[in-house]
């Protein structure tokens, strides 16, 4: 359908992507080719409760979920308006199979969320709902993603919003400079196995990929590709927007369309 939204996976960076001028600006490039969204969903990496939760619909606040960076980065503000019209479609799609839903009124957007909203859509002025990763099972994620795919006909922009590498232990500990061979070659078989649209692979990273323990010691922040895959319910094969590395870390993004 011509008018059916995209859905996103984004590697969505730490609150210091805000000083990088040039994934700054590849985000907001991003998003000012996109179809402007009557509502915006997010899966965030860091977000993982189960039964699936849904979060602040009215005052949506800022969750500053990490430590130990300069103060100006908790004065960060995205004051968008919240969703309360879509979180109930949520629900209703997501009762409607038997998956069960819960509230968390007062739960507003981590920094998976925000930090790349700021970038893309920095007027906040389009309603954003946040809900939570009820599982890491990649079929089950998958699975929710098929289940959230009507609200792409309803100009709901479905955002996955994770890392495509993330292994905090073993990054570089500067910007620039060749990424780890871990990375590295992570980051090519996601590359080229996506752009085969061999889905099934993808789900079965842990057995397929090149170093996926490294890639990811913990799978949080692969996880939202499935969520986003499973939302595409079909088309071409995704689209790299943006790749690269920041500090060792592959910041591959995708468009599905």
């Amino acid at each position: 359908m011509a008018d059916r939204m995209p859905v996103l996976y984004l590697s969505h960076g730490a609150p210091p992507l805000a000083d990088d001028v040039v994934w700054t600006r590849e985000l907001a490039d991003w998003a000012a080719n996109l179809p402007r969204p009557k509502a915006i969903l997010v899966v965030s990496a860091h977000w993982e409760e189960a039964p699936l939760t849904i979060g602040a619909t009215t005052t949506v606040p800022l969750v500053y979920d990490f430590w130990g960076f300069p103060e100006r980065y908790y004065r960060v503000t995205y004051p968008a308006p919240g969703a309360p019209e879509l979180a109930s479609t949520v629900e209703r799609l997501l009762r409607g199979t038997a998956t069960p839903v819960r509230h968390a009124p007062a739960r507003g957007l981590d920094h998976g969320a925000y930090v790349p909203l700021v970038e893309m859509f920095p007027a906040a002025d389009i309603p954003v709902l946040q809900v939570s990763m009820p599982s890491l099972d990649p079929t089950e994620l998958f699975h929710l993603g098929r289940k959230l795919s009507p609200l792409r006909d309803e100009g709901v922009l479905v955002i996955g919003s994770g890392f495509f590498t993330h292994n905090l232990s073993a990054m570089r500990t500067g910007v620039d400079g060749p990424p780890p061979s871990w990375s590295a070659e992570f980051d090519q078989w996601g590359a080229e196995v996506l752009a085969a649209g061999d889905i099934d692979a993808v789900l079965d990273f842990e057995n397929k990929a090149p170093a996926p323990s490294l890639a990811h010691p913990r799978t949080e922040h692969f996880a939202p590709l499935f969520v986003a895959l499973g939302a595409q319910l079909a088309g071409p094969p995704p689209r790299t927007m943006i790749d690269g590395y920041w500090f060792g870390l592959a910041k591959r993004s995708l468009q599905l369309d």
